[in-house]
């Protein structure tokens, strides 16, 4: 009985350990290859002759943020960039989705071809908690055109984290840094 008492109490002190380590860890894992289209798009060949308007949207993620005292705690944050056609009748093409860290480098590309999202249609993009690649500063890039003149969709993020007893989450609205309307 003695023995069964101190294995158990050997794993419950170990999981414990590991537990507490793994709040502060800040590792990058390998990321998948996510150059496929966003949920909800139909890929399509885009002819440029025919756009009427199109955006540059600009999207501040946060991967982590900072708590207590010092930069020394960090929370690490999911983030889920979200693209809501608002236009009732028309679709709007989605021409560039990527992912920038913090000193502006490139990160990932998550959309391969241009793509169409359907009128009142929305698609999203994942970027993992334990992600910690874009860094305090990272942001996503969107390019959208249209064919007709349709309302601008709404782009942003949604960042949340669930670490310990604590619940975090924060939303960030896209920024048109680029706007394109032929006569």
């Amino acid at each position: 009985m003695g023995r069964l008492k101190l294995h158990v109490n050997f794993w419950a002190i170990t999981m414990i350990a590991l537990t507490a380590c793994t709040n502060q860890a800040t590792f990058q894992k390998p990321q998948p290859d996510v150059s496929t289209n966003g949920a909800g798009l139909k890929a399509i060949t885009l002819n440029t002759s025919k756009i009427k308007m199109g955006e540059t949207v600009y999207v501040p993620v946060y991967s982590h943020i900072y708590h207590y005292n010092n930069q020394g705690h960090v929370i690490n944050l999911s983030a889920t960039l979200s693209i809501r056609n608002t236009d009732l009748k028309n679709p709007i093409i989605i021409t560039a989705v990527r992912y920038y860290d913090t000193n502006g480098k490139l990160v990932r590309k998550y959309l391969k071809n241009p793509a169409e999202l359907a009128p009142l249609a929305s698609t999203d993009y994942f970027v993992e908690t334990d992600d910690v690649s874009g860094g305090l500063g990272a942001n996503f890039i969107v390019e959208w055109v249209s064919e007709t003149t349709v309302s601008e969709p709404v782009v942003e993020a949604v960042m949340i984290s669930t670490a310990s007893t604590q619940g975090i989450s924060l939303v960030s609205n896209g920024r048109v840094i680029q706007q394109f309307k032929s006569e």
